[in-house]
């Protein structure tokens, strides 16, 4: 019997949430001052369905950090984590057997816990849609092959149907992307290959998609306006229509911008509901009084 069980309903409410909650720049903007360690987890998860852990892409964790994790968000009963798979098997295209087992191993609590919805491997621009990357790709799920792996590439070689059926057979899930329309980019998909939906949100700052200078978060320093989020309220509907499970997942982490869009796309598809936001937060994204709160323009204003 698998570890990670595939859903069995449909379940209607997308699982929204940010990339990663350790950022300097979201104290006293996302987090109220003094918020340190799993307290800023528990924190997120009292606002959103799911958080995507970031670390995994840079080493593989220790399995207590992920027990950790568990006892922060115990009072989330529905809570869930996707996690990034370490970047040696999606950047150098090496699966060395010691560090495999030690990758999976830190993230086996979150398994058996059931708070693993997605394991996603993420792939560079570089990745072309090749018979040798197909081939790693299938090489990668046999080595992960207990977890729920998906699949996010950003090159457009690989937006065509032998793909999507490609990777149905293969049993991997495929990440939709929103990213900025720049050299060869895969479009705004909107595929289901198994049983779960995924979008993630990159924002697109086209100036700076393809620098790589000190500010690594630059290319992700963008604020997703309305109307853009209208569309990606569109292409989350269709992709709950197709999977039994959808996570959207906003990386466009620079000074808070992730938390303040994912919640408004919250609210965008669970509407008339209203989100209590952080104070930092509204004052530094006054907006949300309106697209997250409910509240209409002159509301709470004295006379």
């Amino acid at each position: 019997m698998p570890l990670h069980p595939e859903p069995k309903t449909q379940n209607p409410e997308p699982f929204i949430g940010p990339a990663g909650w350790d950022y300097p720049d979201w104290q006293g903007v996302v987090y109220p001052p003094g918020l340190k360690g799993a307290d800023r987890l528990t924190f997120l998860a009292s606002r959103f369905a799911a958080v995507e852990i970031n670390v995994t892409f840079y080493r593989p964790i220790p399995a207590d950090y992920a027990r950790r994790w568990l006892a922060a968000v115990a009072e989330a009963p529905d809570f869930r984590f996707t996690a990034k798979v370490w970047q040696v098997f999606t950047h150098e295209r090496r699966l060395p057997a010691p560090e495999l087992a030690q990758f999976r191993e830190g993230l086996t609590p979150l398994l058996y816990a059931g708070k693993l919805g997605a394991l996603l491997a993420q792939f560079p621009y570089s990745f072309h849609n090749t018979e040798e990357n197909r081939a790693y790709l299938l090489k990668l799920k046999a080595a992960l092959t207990e977890f729920p792996l998906a699949v996010e590439v950003r090159h457009r070689s690989w937006q065509q149907r032998a793909v999507q059926e490609f990777l149905a057979g293969a049993g991997l899930d495929f990440c939709n992307i929103d990213q900025p329309m720049v050299s060869y980019p895969m479009g705004a998909t909107r595929w289901v290959t198994g049983s779960r939906g995924y979008l993630r949100c990159h924002g697109r700052r086209q100036e700076a998609w393809f620098e790589f200078g000190d500010d690594r978060g630059a290319r992700y320093d963008y604020l997703y306006s309305p109307e853009e989020l209208e569309d990606l309220a569109a292409r989350t509907r269709e992709l709950v229509v197709k999977a039994a499970e959808t996570y959207v997942i906003f990386n466009n982490h620079p000074a808070g911008q992730a938390v303040a869009n994912a919640l408004e796309l919250s609210y965008l598809v669970n509407p008339g509901r209203p989100l209590p936001v952080p104070p930092g937060l509204l004052a530094a994204f006054p907006r949300l009084a309106e697209t997250v709160m409910g509240e209409k323009p002159g509301e709470g204003e004295s006379c």
